[in-house]
C-alpha cells in the first residue's frame, strides 16, 4: 500500500456548509434556558483593590449569580492558572507568581477579570456589570522591558521573570574575538493582537452529575484535564466538545479564566451558561503576541563564513506568566536559532519581564517566527556591511545536503534538506527586479527586494489517536484527535483515508472535538495536525486490515497469509472474492461480527519534520507619503510530500498575510497609564485584501524521513518567512536613501519620518 497521498488538489469539503451559512459555532449552538455571562474587568492597568461593591449588580433584574475570586474559592476549586516556567542561567527557578482566575486584591492590566455576572439575558448581564463599583488605589504602570519601576509581583522584585541561556557563552565570545568581521543589529519585534475572526467563547451544562463544556478551541483533551484539575472532578465526569472554530492561530490552545468561571456557574445554578467575547473585550483579554527586542551578532571569517552567532533578547511577558509564555522566546526560539546555516558556535540569552499589559503567548509559529526574523534581519545586514550579495552569503553558509541528518548547535536533528535547490528556484522566479526598480524610480517611487530563508521545527504532542467506525448506511466515520480551526482538516483527512482504503471521499465523515468519541488526542498546534494525524490514521488502517484478514481468509477458503489488501480491495490467489472495505464491513455486520466495525490505534512520531523555504518580497514606497505596499510576493517551500497542494497553498497564503499585517500595519499601542489605545478594529490595522498582492507559491519537495508519508507541516510556515522578507525589502528600499535602522511596523507615518529625518540630517 502506498504510504502517502496522491497530492491531488481536492476542493474543500467543508466549504459547502461554511459558504451558505450552515457552520455551527459556539454562538450557534446555545441550548434552551441558557443563562449568559458577562465580566467586570479592570478599567486601570495597575492598582490595589480598595473596595468592591457588588450589591447593586446582585439585585439587578434577571441576575442569577455574581462571583468574585472568594466565591470561586468557596466553591472549592483551584483558582490558580497553570503556566510553564523555565530555569535561570544560574540554575534557579524562574519567577512563578500566582495568576488567579479572577483578580485577587490587585489588578495588573486593563481588562483583567475581577468579577462575573450570570443573568437571564446577555443584556441583563452586561447592564449588571455596569452597576459594579470598584474603588482602587492606583499604582504606576510599567510598560518597559527592563528591571526597575513599580514592582508587579513580590516573586520578581526587579520585575524580571527569568534570565535564561542556551549555548556556550565563553566559546562564542572567543570566536568573536578572533573573527575577521563582526556585525550587530538591534531588532524590534512589535506586539500584535491575534484577532481571530471568531472571538473566544464557551458554554457549560451541568446535568446528572456530569459537566458538558463546549468551547471554541484547539483541542478538547487538554481542556478536559484542566477542568478536572481546577474543578476537582474526575475526568470521566467531564465531556468537552468543540464545534466549528473561526480561527485559532495558537491563541485558543490554552485555558482562560472565563472558561472556569462559566463552568462553576453552570454547576452552581444547574442551568446552561454561555459566554461569548465581543471584539474589544477580546483585544483586551486574549493573549497578545511577539513583543521582544533582540541584539543579534554574527562573526565571520575572512571568506565570509559565519563562525559564531549570539542573541540577547528582552521579552515582554505581560502582567503574568501565561500558559506557554516563558517557553516561547527561550526553548521554542532556540529550536531554529541558527536557521539553515552550518554554524555550531552559538549562544542565546533571553530575559523576560513583567509589565502592566495583557499576557503574551503562542501565535502562529510561537518562537520560530521570532527567531527567524532576528536571524534573517541580521544576515541581510551582514551582507550590506560586508558588501556581498545577500543571496550568495546565504548560499555560502547553507548546511549542505550531504550533511544530513544534521545536529544543530541547540540539539535539533534536521532530517533532510536541499536549501540551495529551493533558493535557486526562488531566484529563477524573481528575475527582473533591477528593471522594475528602475521603472519605479522614474516615477519617483522606491522599490526594494527582501529575501528570507526560513526553517521551522514542527512541534506539539508527538502522539495521536484515530478511530475508524463503519455505519449501517455504508458511511465511514474517522474520529481524530486534532481540531480544525479553518485549515481544511475534513478534506485532508477524508482524502487521505480514501486514498489508503478506497472508501469514496463522499462516504467519509470526520468526527473531531469530542472527548467522548475518542479517548485521547493532542489537539491542533505547532503545524502538527496533518502529519501526526495521518500517521495515526495509517496505523489504524493497518490494525483494521489485520483484523479483517483472518475473517476474510475464512470466507475465501484460503490461508491468512494469502490475503492481501491492495488497489482498494482484498484479494487472495484461488478466490473470486474481491471485497472492498465497505463490502467487507457489510459482510461482517451480517455475520454479527460487530468487533470488525470499529478500529482504533495510537501512533507516535519519534522525530520532528522541518519545513523550510525561501520568501522573496518586493515593496514599493512613495517617499512623499511613506505609503508602503507589497507589490510582489514569491514563496518556494519544501513541505515534503503534499496530500493536498491546494490546502497547503492556502495555509501559506494565510500565513504570509499575517506576516505582512505585522510588518506593515499591526501594532499594539498603550498610553503612559497602560490603557490600550488599539482596542478596536477602528484603531488596530489588520491587513485588507486590497493591500495584499497575488502570492506565488511553488513546492520544491525533499520528502521527510521522520514520518511514513514524507510530509512536513505547513500551517505556520508562511508567517515564519514573511516577517523578515517584508522587513528586508523595506530596509533594501530605504538603504540607498540613508536609512540604516528600519523596524516594524512600516506604517506610512513611520516610513515618512525615517526618510524625512535622514533628509534633514543630510542638510
Amino acid at each position: 500500500m502506498e504510504k502517502f497521498g496522491k497530492s491531488q488538489p481536492v476542493r474543500r469539503i467543508e466549504d459547502q456548509r461554511f459558504l451558505i451559512g450552515q457552520g455551527q459555532y459556539i454562538d450557534d449552538v446555545i441550548p434552551e434556558k441558557t443563562l449568559f455571562a458577562a465580566f467586570f474587568r479592570s478599567p486601570v492597568a495597575h492598582a490595589q483593590i480598595a473596595a468592591l461593591n457588588l450589591d447593586a449588580a446582585r439585585e439587578a433584574d434577571g441576575v442569577r449569580l455574581v462571583m468574585t475570586l472568594d466565591d470561586l474559592a468557596d466553591a472549592g476549586i483551584d483558582t490558580v492558572l497553570n503556566a510553564t516556567t523555565v530555569r535561570n542561567r544560574d540554575g534557579s527557578h524562574a519567577a512563578a507568581p500566582d495568576r488567579h482566575i479572577l483578580a485577587k486584591d490587585r489588578v495588573r492590566f486593563v481588562g483583567e477579570p475581577v468579577a462575573v455576572v450570570i443573568a437571564d439575558t446577555l443584556t441583563q448581564a452586561r447592564d449588571a456589570v455596569e452597576l459594579i463599583w470598584m474603588e482602587t488605589d492606583d499604582l504606576p504602570a510599567k510598560l518597559d522591558v527592563d528591571t526597575g519601576g513599580e514592582v508587579l509581583h513580590p516573586e520578581a522584585p526587579d520585575n524580571r521573570a527569568f534570565d535564561w541561556e542556551l549555548g556556550d557563552e565563553t566559546a562564542t565570545e572567543a570566536a568573536f574575538q578572533v573573527a575577521a568581521h563582526t556585525v550587530s543589529l538591534n531588532v524590534q519585534d512589535n506586539r500584535i493582537i491575534i484577532a481571530s475572526i471568531e472571538p473566544r467563547g464557551c458554554q457549560a451544562i451541568w446535568s446528572d452529575g456530569r459537566l458538558h463544556f463546549a468551547y471554541g478551541g484547539q483541542g478538547v483533551w487538554a481542556m478536559r484535564a484542566q477542568l478536572a484539575q481546577k474543578l476537582r472532578l474526575e475526568p470521566e465526569l467531564i465531556r468537552v466538545t468543540t464545534p466549528d472554530v473561526g480561527g485559532g492561530f495558537g491563541m485558543k490552545v490554552m485555558p482562560y479564566p472565563e472558561y472556569f468561571c462559566v463552568a462553576v456557574a453552570a454547576m452552581k445554578l444547574s442551568q446552561p451558561v454561555h459566554w461569548m467575547s465581543d471584539r474589544s473585550e477580546a483585544m483586551l483579554s486574549d493573549h497578545h503576541a511577539r513583543d521582544l527586542t533582540s541584539l543579534a551578532e554574527l562573526a565571520f571569517d575572512e571568506n565570509h563564513k559565519i563562525t559564531a552567532y549570539r542573541v540577547h533578547s528582552k521579552v515582554n511577558l505581560g502582567a503574568y506568566n501565561s500558559h506557554f509564555g516563558q517557553a516561547i522566546q527561550t526553548d521554542l526560539f532556540s529550536k531554529v536559532l541558527m536557521g539553515v546555516y552550518d554554524v555550531q558556535t552559538t549562544y542565546l540569552r533571553a530575559e523576560g519581564f513583567y509589565t502592566t499589559t495583557t499576557q503574551v503567548d503562542a501565535y502562529r509559529g510561537a518562537g520560530r517566527p521570532e527567531a527567524i526574523y532576528v536571524l534573517e534581519r541580521a544576515i541581510d545586514r551582514a551582507a550590506r556591511e560586508l558588501g556581498v550579495d545577500p543571496w550568495e552569503l546565504r548560499r555560502k553558509n547553507f548546511i549542505r545536503p550531504e550533511s544530513f541528518p544534521y545536529k544543530t548547535s541547540t540539539g535539533e536533528i534536521y532530517d533532510v534538506g536541499d536549501f540551495d535547490m529551493v533558493l535557486t528556484r526562488a531566484d529563477e522566479q524573481t528575475q527582473g527586479f533591477a528593471a522594475r526598480k528602475a521603472a519605479d524610480a522614474e516615477r519617483g517611487l522606491i522599490r526594494g527586494q527582501g529575501l528570507c530563508y526560513y526553517i521551522e521545527s514542527i512541534l506539539g504532542a508527538p502522539s495521536e489517536n484515530a478511530k475508524i467506525e463503519f455505519s449501517e448506511d455504508g458511511t465511514v466515520a474517522l474520529c481524530v484527535g486534532t481540531q480544525s480551526n479553518g485549515q481544511g482538516h475534513e478534506t485532508a483527512y477524508a482524502q487521505f483515508l480514501s486514498d489508503q482504503t478506497g472508501v469514496p471521499v463522499d462516504r467519509i465523515s470526520i468526527v473531531q472535538g469530542d472527548s467522548d468519541r475518542l479517548a485521547h488526542g493532542g489537539g491542533t498546534g505547532g503545524s502538527r495536525s496533518v502529519t501526526v494525524q495521518s500517521t495515526a490514521t495509517l496505523a489504524t488502517i493497518d490494525v483494521m486490515i489485520a483484523a479483517f484478514t483472518p475473517y476474510l481468509a475464512d470466507k475465501m477458503g484460503v490461508e491468512e497469509a494469502d490475503v492481501t489488501f491492495d488497489h482498494e480491495t482484498f484479494r487472495a490467489p484461488g478466490s473470486n472474492l474481491t471485497p472492498t472495505l465497505t463490502e467487507a464491513a457489510d459482510m461482517a455486520r451480517a455475520d454479527g461480527r460487530t468487533d470488525l466495525l470499529l478500529h482504533e490505534s495510537r501512533a507516535n512520531l519519534d522525530a520532528r519534520s522541518y519545513p523550510n523555504g525561501a520568501h522573496v518580497a518586493e515593496v514599493v514606497i512613495d517617499p512623499c507619503t511613506g505609503e508602503t505596499r507589497v507589490d510582489r510576493y514569491t514563496v518556494v517551500d519544501d513541505f515534503g510530500n503534499l496530500i493536498n497542494p491546494m490546502l497547503a497553498e492556502g495555509q501559506v497564503h494565510g500565513g504570509v498575510v499575517q506576516g505582512i499585517g505585522q510588518a506593515l500595519s499591526e501594532h499594539v499601542v498603550h498610553d503612559a497609564q497602560g490603557q490600550l489605545l488599539t482596542a478596536s478594529l477602528m484603531d488596530y490595522a489588520l491587513p485588507r485584501a486590497a493591500e495584499i498582492p497575488m502570492i506565488k507559491f511553488t513546492s520544491a519537495s525533499v520528502p521527510s524521513t521522520s514520518n511514513p508519508m514524507g510530509m512536513k507541516g505547513c500551517g505556520e510556515a508562511g508567517t515564519v518567512g514573511a516577517l523578515a522578507a517584508v522587513a528586508n525589502a523595506v530596509q533594501d528600499a530605504l538603504w540607498d536613501h540613508g536609512v540604516r535602522q528600519a523596524d516594524m511596523p512600516f506604517t506610512p507615518h513611520r516610513v515618512w519620518e525615517l526618510l524625512t529625518h535622514v533628509s534633514v540630517a543630510a542638510e
